[in-house]
């Protein structure tokens, strides 16, 4: 064959290899699937018996010792280079297989000073110190144990399909979700500095309002900003039979509940979504006295950080301009305090969220895969993507409740047991198979080979 005839028959099996390079990237697809689907089947008894340990087993924020050495030999067992105790007791597990980009996944460990009521077999019967060092009640009332057992799922499949895919992968357990503080530890301790910085972040979060394996997405914000604000309301008490030589903290405070109500009413624009709730209310220790102070606690909920300044400045307004109101002294006006820390609104990335959920529709199919809505819960995970680097971000929701059920309360007008509820308990199977899967699919597309 001369060189012409040689150069001829390359140039015809080049262009035949474009042509079907499409068929063999659809092929692949499914192949692909299958794979993955096959290994969560393999490995289902041994992860169910791990998530039914950890329920039976829960720890509270920042005391996840047990749960991080769980994951934390896991991790090891599969080849990870493993870091514990970042943030107190958060977990590190970084696998490098080749060029690309770096992808971190992060779930959550601690459970919640609850007595749990499920009836469930594996029910935590558990009396766990807290860190005051009192002894208290514990449950994964929030499934935090469906989320570690799914970043371990996600972690076998991974390790197994490791010539599937090329960059590096990060996991993280998270310690103190639960009070807004442990991914802030983390990133302090260096999450971004002492391991690689990841090019997205992406986790999931079981929710109870969805059926068991389902996914919602949400593009924007998917969690609210939650603020925490004190009001110490405070008077010049005295006797319950003469009120007109006192400056009674308990109708101030009253009056300060219900002017609080209008911020959102009165003061946003109509439609902005935000919430005042005031949930505690304080004073008093006699019915004949007037009391000197009355305590008010507070929880704010808003999807902007301007909205959120704005609540906490007409806090601040209506409780001392009330009080000037009322005659107390200049001296005794409301003490009004802002936790030092907040949750913030956790903000999707909306391209990263769109690619996504393609890869879900692919995976899971259209039917279990929906739209959601923005839901007023605060969720650290917010944390990830406000640092310098600006990390992209996407936390997705995986439903756990039989779909049965859903139908009935619908039908009757009932109510499902929603997460931080002592009667919340996920079906295992297949809200486990639903969030290893998201979360499989999701690292795959991110880590591929090109």
């Amino acid at each position: 064959m001369n060189r012409r005839s040689l150069t001829s028959v390359r140039l015809v099996v080049l262009l035949a290899s474009l042509a079907l390079a499409p068929f063999a990237l659809a092929a692949a697809a499914p192949a692909l699937r299958d794979a993955v689907a096959k290994k969560i089947v393999a490995e289902y008894p041994a992860l169910e018996a791990i998530y039914k340990d950890l329920h039976a087993h829960p720890e509270l924020s920042f005391m996840e010792t047990r749960t991080a050495a769980i994951v934390a030999k896991e991790l090891r067992a599969l080849g990870f280079e493993v870091t514990e105790n970042v943030g107190n007791t958060g977990v590190v597990g970084v696998l490098k297989n080749g060029p690309g980009k770096t992808v971190l996944i992060r779930e959550d460990m601690d459970a919640l000073p609850l007595l749990e009521k499920t009836g469930v077999p594996y029910a935590s019967k558990a009396t766990v110190k807290d860190l005051a060092g009192k002894d208290s009640p514990a449950m994964h009332a929030c499934a935090h144990d469906t989320h570690i057992t799914s970043l371990l799922g996600t972690a076998r499949v991974l390790t197994t399909l490791r010539d599937r895919w090329s960059g590096t992968l990060i996991l993280i357990a998270q310690p103190a979700e639960e009070i807004g503080a442990g991914a802030l530890a983390m990133i302090t301790d260096g999450l971004f500095t002492r391991f690689p910085v990841p090019d997205y972040v992406i986790g999931m979060h079981v929710w109870a309002g969805l059926p068991a394996g389902t996914v919602a997405y949400v593009p924007g914000p998917v969690t609210a900003n939650v603020d925490s604000i004190d009001i110490l309301v405070r008077g010049v008490g005295g006797h319950g039979s003469r009120p007109h030589t006192t400056k009674d903290p308990v109708v101030l405070a009253s009056e300060i509940v219900l002017a609080l109500q209008t911020i959102v009413s009165r003061e946003l624009e109509p439609g902005t979504p935000a919430v005042v709730t005031v949930g505690t209310f304080h004073g008093g220790t006699k019915r004949n006295i007037i009391s000197d102070e009355v305590k008010l606690e507070l929880t704010l909920r808003s999807y902007d950080d301007a909205v959120a300044a704005h609540l906490i400045a007409s806090i601040r307004r209506i409780s001392e301009n009330l009080a000037r109101a009322a005659g107390v002294p200049a001296d005794r006006l409301p003490v009004v305090t802002a936790a030092e820390t907040n949750t913030p609104v956790c903000s999707n990335n909306p391209a990263l969220t769109a690619r996504l959920a393609g890869i879900w529709r692919e995976w899971l199919g259209e039917a279990n895969v929906t739209l959601g809505k923005p839901l007023t819960v605060g969720e650290d995970f917010a944390r990830f993507g406000r640092t310098t680097h600006r990390v992209p971000i996407c936390l997705w929701l995986i439903g756990a409740t039989a779909p049965a059920e859903i139908e009935a309360a619908h039908r009757t007008g009932g109510v499902l047991a929603s997460n931080h509820s002592p009667l919340f308990a996920p079906v295992p199977e297949p809200t486990l198979k639903g969030a290893i899967t998201s979360l499989s699919a999701a690292a795959l597309d991110l880590l591929a080979k090109h």
